[in-house]
């Protein structure tokens, strides 16, 4: 088989594309608890930062509330403060070693706030995903060039490397769709 690119690796970086959106997405607030919300919370924990879920366990008791239950009664108020402070719009209600989080109606204006992020989100994946179509297609044009493979073979290739980026171009805006119902439910 003559060279041409590589579409294990081509393919392995769209879907890191998508499952990156995947993860953005799903900490958008929706209305509706999820253990996710807090997952870009830093903590200051014992001389450093780390992640929320590396001091507390993190749990969704009902719909609309979220349960942090701390580890360490020291780190209770660090944990508060980081909430408060991560511009989430969270006001967590401190009872001993747990922090109820109850999570407000989103009115109309949250919503379409919310529906804007998830168009920024979906826009860089998209762009990220050219970014890998690009590299391909430069690959197969320098194949090409040095005699590695046919014209013939660089256009088959490269109408492999477009049919791959429409693919996840198409789950990318199938996700965000997804997801703009989501936050648009009342």
């Amino acid at each position: 088989m003559p060279e041409g690119v590589d579409f294990k690796d081509l393919h392995r970086r769209m879907d890191g594309a998508v499952s990156a959106f995947k993860h953005d997405i799903a900490s958008l607030r929706t209305g509706r608890a999820s253990a996710n919300l807090l997952d870009p919370i830093q903590v200051e924990a014992y001389g450093t930062t780390m992640p929320i879920n590396q001091v507390a366990t993190v749990s969704v008791p009902e719909p609309r509330m979220i349960s942090v239950s701390v580890w360490d009664q020291g780190m209770v108020q660090a944990v508060d403060k980081a909430i408060r402070e991560s511009n989430l719009g969270f006001n967590p209600i401190v009872e001993g070693t747990t922090l109820r989080i109850p999570l407000p109606e989103l009115n109309e204006e949250r919503r379409k706030e919310l529906v804007k992020i998830a168009h920024q989100y979906a826009e860089n994946a998209r762009v990220a995903a050219r970014h890998v179509r690009r590299d391909g297609m430069e690959h197969l044009k320098k194949a090409e060039k040095d005699g590695e493979i046919s014209q013939d073979e660089h256009h088959q290739q490269s109408d492999r490397v477009q049919k791959m980026t429409d693919e996840t171009i198409v789950t990318i805006d199938k996700l965000l769709a997804e997801k703009e119902a989501e936050i648009m439910q009342v």
